[in-house]
């Protein structure tokens, strides 16, 4: 069982709330958070990116970052940028993009449900990403940003947000710089408050979409104060991370395409005679390809796109992870073609999310990569299959928009 509970959330003034948001810590490098941050002096990449404000020396690991983002975030308390909710709550966050709406609950997920599997994983961490959060959580005493969560979808849970939201004002209701709406409606009633915990405890699994190394990291903070606090009972705020919620109906997943360096020592025709061994090609020219079903790739190459479609024997059958587009590519062209054995570490291939278009795919190629795949999106049920049987995407199958806002809401851990 996954439970969701309420809790005391940080907040910023409701009048300095569009001030404070920001993109999540980890979608930009150093030059970006900077630029994003600019002149806003309540920007939360000064909390998350603590970086920016230190010498371009320093690097973004040294100790000197996590004492800023500490500094940073007591600093908006004590100035009232933000402020404490006086009792614990839910909030309903609700994000708007192109015409589409998803509607979660913000509440705090146990560890232990984490560690026990009620909370379901997908992709593999990486000890230096982890170890980047753990120190920035506990330097600042909080999960600064949330972990984004799924489930199944809920009629109760439907109807609850629903009524809330059409009874009572938003405290923020705004739209950011890149023209996403960002609404927030605290759920301050007692009564409310039980009713949604009971219905999230029907909840069978909360699944993890986006955030594997913050709710890694939350969780290894977790066991942390638990060793320095040997008599905990469960309750203390440290054995709960930062989550949002939203039902699997209302997400959208992108594609998440490849850029390669090189064609491996194969002139472009030698290159084309060993795909169209595996999948027939029909080529496009100057016309873009976007997939629109599964086991059908787009490719770039030399000035031309062409449509890819794999032959038959290449999906594998009774194989979830191995019938994924991800997998089919990586399986059948990018490894025995192109040499990419490990597409985690190896520098010669690169990653485009699917938000960036098309347009981005042939740039590359015409800059710094000989070659590029667009691909379908993942499907939600495709990644709630895999999470189910316990399984792990391939690196860099998902690709979430739009990204939870960053600064609307800071759990505290003690």
């Amino acid at each position: 069982m996954a439970i969701l509970k309420p809790f005391r959330a940080l907040r910023p003034k409701d009048a300095l709330a569009e001030s404070v948001l920001a993109a999540p810590y980890d979608v930009m490098n150093r030059a970006e958070a900077k630029a994003m941050a600019g002149e806003r002096a309540h920007s939360f990449l000064r909390v998350t990116r603590a970086e920016i404000e230190l010498p371009e020396d320093v690097d973004a690991y040294d100790a000197r970052v996590y004492e800023k983002a500490r500094e940073n975030l007591r600093g908006f308390v004590r100035d009232g940028v933000f402020l404490r909710d006086e009792k614990p709550n839910f909030y309903i966050y609700r994000q708007t993009m192109d015409g589409r709406t998803q509607t979660g609950v913000v509440g705090c997920a146990s560890i232990d449900a984490y560690a026990s599997g009620g909370i379901k994983r997908h992709e593999l961490t990486r000890v230096d990403k982890e170890e980047d959060r753990i120190r920035h959580f506990d330097a600042c005493d909080a999960n600064t940003e949330p972990v984004f969560l799924t489930y199944r979808a809920d009629a109760r849970i439907d109807g609850w947000t629903d009524d809330w939201t059409r009874a009572h004002p938003p405290a923020y209701d705004f739209v950011s710089a890149d023209g996403v709406g960002h609404a927030l409606w605290p759920v301050d009633d007692g009564d409310a408050v039980a009713d949604l915990v009971r219905a999230f405890a029907g909840v069978a699994s909360l699944y993890i979409a986006d955030g594997h190394h913050r709710s890694a990291s939350a969780y290894r903070v977790g066991l942390r104060r638990r060793d320095a606090h040997p008599g905990f009972d469960g309750t203390e705020a440290f054995n709960f991370f930062m989550a949002v919620a939203f039902p699997d109906r209302d997400l959208r997943i992108f594609d998440y395409n490849r850029v390669v360096k090189d064609l491996a020592g194969l002139s472009a025709d030698g290159f084309l005679a060993e795909v169209e061994k595996r999948f027939a090609i029909e080529r496009r020219g100057a016309s873009a390809c976007a997939p629109r079903e599964k086991h059908c790739f787009g490719m770039f190459l030399a000035g031309a796109w062409y449509a890819l479609r794999a032959r038959e024997g290449i999906v594998p059958a009774g194989n979830v992870i191995g019938a994924l587009d991800v997998s089919i590519l990586q399986d059948s062209l990018l490894r025995p073609v192109l040499g990419v054995e490990e597409p985690r570490t190896d520098k010669r291939i690169d990653f485009v999310g699917g938000i960036r278009g098309l347009a981005e795919l042939e740039r590359r190629v015409h800059t710094d990569m000989a070659v590029a795949f667009s691909l379908c999106p993942v499907s939600v049920g495709e990644l709630l299959a895999v999470a189910d049987g316990g399984l792990i995407m391939p690196p860099k199958s998902t690709w979430f928009e739009p990204k939870l806002g960053s600064g609307l809401f800071v759990h505290t851990l003690s």
